[in-house]
């Protein structure tokens, strides 16, 4: 599966659900999204600066994960940022396929 750091910040009114029902609520909440995902939340953590949240997720493939990108987004309580992870193999393999490449002038 693929791995996802979500990066979200809280509007006026999603802060205000967070207060009323607290950070466990709204963990669980992100839990059932990814099932229904077919994925799972691998870590959440709520935050102060630059974000109000950061969550890693496992989902099966980035259709499944703009799926519940678009969920929470019309949502309208909290934006999000959406960062692909790679595996250090991933990278290797990565790596191993770099092709030749001259810049414009070289």
């Amino acid at each position: 599966m693929a791995k996802y750091m979500v990066l979200g910040n809280y509007n006026a009114q999603g802060a205000t659900g967070l207060i009323a029902q607290g950070g466990s609520a709204r963990v669980n909440a992100i839990k059932a999204l990814c099932k229904q995902i077919g994925g799972k939340l691998e870590s959440c953590y709520f935050s102060f600066g630059d974000y109000d949240i950061v969550a890693v997720i496992e989902a099966p493939d980035n259709v499944s994960m703009t799926a519940a990108s678009l969920a929470v987004a019309a949502s309208g309580i909290v934006s999000m940022k959406t960062i692909v992870l790679l595996s250090p193999q991933e990278m290797d393999e990565a790596a191993t396929k770099v092709p030749g490449y001259k810049p414009p002038g070289a």
